[in-house]
């Protein structure tokens, strides 16, 4: 089937919107926010040339996200919808080729998406590279943790917001793979029927010295019987003490609700105050990632600084021809780079270089996987791994 594949304008998103409807679910009118041209985000059409008809659309976010104390520009990947009809055509490769190319002509790096069939993705570059953890836990098993000394709780306001934000980015940064928050749809006016964001019924932050040092959002949910939860959305500290206090909240919901859904972000002050061992259940969302551009993806992260060496390994991307070829990785000081070089005797594609790129998996556990090849021990791919596996907190 010829396509036309472009970018979708204002007069196209309803027509996307009945397509992704038809997808994922969803009610016959779209939300306005569905309808909006929304800041640094690309939204591509594949349209049948025959009849002009809208056959499949991907959604790319133009937002940061930290790596190594770092804000690297990805190209994160959503609503990826193609018509019944021509399902198994070669539309969505057709459409993520097209996204992909354009995300590096306008400088991004690396791309990460929540899949719904992984085999689809992993067969144009993606590997599984995370889950978006979260832990389901019983109230009542929520330790009672009065807040400590110097810890002034206080219910926040719209007005907030920005003290919200930079909390959240002196924690998030870090860790990596989180986004940045900043720009794009996070600078969009908070909504009239939840005015404290999105997701947030209920707003407290932890005040230390005149400082927000903790912030605890969430949902409310209904009821008081077996079936009530409160949905957390942001539960993050930069101190032990506001952990505990803001903990000492949520426990105090045991009276009228029975669950919590908390989100994850294993080795921050919270987690380390969570029962976590008591988790009914956790998180299988999974996440994948693919690096649009292997050298812009290694200079623009921040690595370990106590990382130094080179090694040399061989790139195959069909889909992104530029990655591919051999090169030559050096780390040193905190900073990456990737130079050409003759041929190496490791060879990856997009999957396992993903997969190493972020710190998810290791040479050996790669080349087990069927993800490295040639006769060059596996193990010294481990210099490219070298960075934390990476952890998500938004769903996009």
């Amino acid at each position: 089937m010829p396509l036309t594949i472009r970018e979708m304008t204002a007069d196209d998103l309803a027509e996307a919107w009945t397509l992704g409807r038809w997808a994922f679910g969803g009610p016959a009118e779209a939300p306005p926010r569905a309808l909006a041209v929304l800041p640094e985000t690309h939204r591509w059409g594949a349209y049948d040339d025959a009849t002009g008809r809208l056959v499949g659309k991907v959604t790319d976010h133009e937002e940061n996200s930290w790596g190594g104390g770092r804000q690297g520009p990805p190209a994160d990947i959503s609503g990826v919808a193609v018509a019944p009809e021509v399902r198994g055509g070669g539309v969505a490769r057709t459409l993520l080729t097209a996204a992909l190319t354009a995300a590096r002509d306008r400088g991004a790096a690396v791309s990460a998406l929540y899949p719904t069939v992984s085999a689809a993705y992993r067969s144009l570059g993606w590997e599984i590279t995370g889950l978006l953890g979260s832990a389901v836990l019983d109230t009542a098993a929520l330790p009672v943790l009065r807040a400590p000394e110097g810890v002034v709780l206080r219910p926040g306001t719209p007005a907030d917001r920005a003290a919200v934000v930079d909390l959240y980015e002196q924690v998030a940064r870090g860790f990596d793979g989180p986004l940045s928050r900043r720009g794009g749809r996070w600078e969009l006016p908070a909504r009239d029927e939840q005015p404290l964001g999105d997701g947030v019924d209920l707003l407290t932050l932890a005040e230390q010295d005149g400082v927000v040092t903790g912030v605890l959002g969430y949902e409310r949910g209904r009821g008081y019987g077996a079936e009530a939860a409160l949905d957390v959305s942001d539960l993050l500290a930069t101190t032990p003490a506001a952990a505990r206090a803001l903990v000492d909240v949520l426990a105090g919901w045991r009276t009228v609700t029975r669950t919590v859904d908390v989100p994850l972000l294993l080795g921050d002050a919270v987690s380390g105050v969570l029962p976590l061992e008591r988790a009914t259940a956790r998180g299988t969302q999974v996440f994948m990632h693919r690096l649009v551009d292997a050298e812009r993806a290694v200079a623009a992260r921040g690595w370990p600084s106590q990382a130094r060496g080179a090694v040399s390994f061989t790139v195959v991307d069909e889909v992104a021809p530029w990655n591919s070829g051999s090169w030559r990785l050096e780390l040193d000081a905190g900073e990456g780079r990737l130079t050409r070089t003759d041929a190496a005797d490791r060879v990856l594609g997009p999957r396992g270089l993903a997969l190493l790129w972020t710190g998810a998996g290791s040479g050996r556990g790669a080349a087990t996987a069927g993800l490295v090849t040639g006769p060059g021990d596996p193990a010294a791919l481990d210099l490219l791994a070298c960075g934390q596996a990476p952890q998500l907190r938004d769903y996009f």
